[in-house]
């Protein structure tokens, strides 16, 4: 009889914990945290966008109201992102502290 799951084991490659390299994690890990850093960043540079956005329009240079609106929910939507991401996060570490040994 033909076992319908050796195809996919054979095709999987196993991965060991002797083949994780500490040195290759670090460098992953510097990546990620630099592309957190990056979109932080990016979101910073948004919100601030939506408040020039919303001076000008206050202070008369800008009259055009739909700029201003969609400037303001890109903000809006890109800091929401962020903080659902932190709050899955902080969810995941949590779940990693709570681990048995």
């Amino acid at each position: 009889m033909i076992n319908p799951t050796s195809n996919i084991n054979q095709s999987m490659p196993q991965v060991g914990i002797s083949s994780v390299k500490p040195a290759a994690n670090q460098g992953n890990f510097d990546k990620t945290i630099k592309a957190v850093n990056d979109y932080v960043s990016k979101v910073d540079d948004m919100q601030q966008a939506s408040d020039m956005s919303i001076r000008d329009l206050l202070t008369g240079k800008n009259e055009d109201i739909t700029s201003v609106v969609s400037a303001v929910a890109k903000a809006d939507m890109s800091f929401k992102l962020l903080v659902g991401v932190r709050n899955k996060l902080i969810e995941a570490y949590k779940q990693t502290m709570n681990m048995q040994i």
